[in-house]
């Protein structure tokens, strides 16, 4: 669990209920089911209209990554590609075939294949690269949803508001209830800026962080991978993955 992240949630929270309470406003208008529908849903609705399914679906995934991020396992990546270099030097690349059966990620089980098959270096990553760049570009619109949502969800919170006035105009015979019948359809404003820019818009930054953290790890994966079959020394390639580490 990001403890970070559900700091900062809380404290723009707070921040922004406790300004309403300092203003002499009551908390209890600041919730209203009506216009959280009308923001929530009118946002979800117009962001699976842009996307393809494929994306949305992996959007909603990827949400939770902004409160528990997936593990990075770089420092012990570097340490069995080092192992393996220092295997392979000392018993031929060969030897690295009865360790791919024990892998779990599939890239690096793709990767130790390519290599024990005796594909070149040049040859290994061409085809992780290519890996990569597909594997990046489905996540990086993915993010892109989060993104998405932050643009809509404030016009979708006017329209919100401009209901509830439209509700407010069909009742002027009733001037007392005037003033908080147009407090309640502003909150559908409140609702779709807030929604914009404490959760929608920082998710989408963080995925987009997260995902440049797992391509460095997959670089990292990729450079090891062409040392070893480039034949090069276990120290320098010790070296070369310390410079990701680092």
């Amino acid at each position: 669990m990001d403890k970070f992240t559900l700091l900062g949630l809380v404290i723009g929270l707070a921040g922004i209920m406790t300004g309403q309470f300092l203003e002499g406003g009551g908390l209890s208008i600041m919730f209203q089911s009506t216009a959280f529908l009308i923001v929530f849903g009118g946002t979800i609705g117009a962001v699976m209209v842009q996307c393809p399914a494929r994306v949305f679906v992996m959007a909603i995934r990827m949400g939770r990554w902004a409160f528990v991020p997936p593990a990075l396992h770089n420092q012990e990546l570097a340490r069995q590609l080092t192992e393996w270099s220092t295997l392979a030097r000392r018993e031929g690349i060969l030897a690295l075939d009865a360790h791919a059966a024990a892998i779990d990620d599939p890239f690096l089980k793709k990767g130790l294949q390519l290599l024990v098959d005796g594909n070149s270096a040049e040859k290994i990553r061409e085809v992780l690269d290519v890996d990569t760049h597909s594997w990046e570009q489905l996540r990086w619109q993915s993010a892109r949803v989060w993104e998405a949502a932050a643009g809509y969800s404030p016009t979708i919170g006017i329209i919100g508001a401009i209901l509830g006035l439209m509700h407010v105009m069909q009742n002027l015979s009733e001037p007392s209830k005037l003033g908080s019948g147009i407090a309640v359809a502003f909150v559908a404003t409140i609702y779709g800026v807030a929604f914009a820019n404490l959760l929608f818009l920082p998710i989408a930054n963080k995925l987009k962080s997260i995902i440049m953290q797992q391509v460095d790890m997959r670089e990292m994966v990729v450079d090891g991978l062409v040392g070893i079959a480039n034949g090069d020394s276990p120290r320098l390639t010790e070296i070369r993955l310390q410079s990701y580490l680092d």
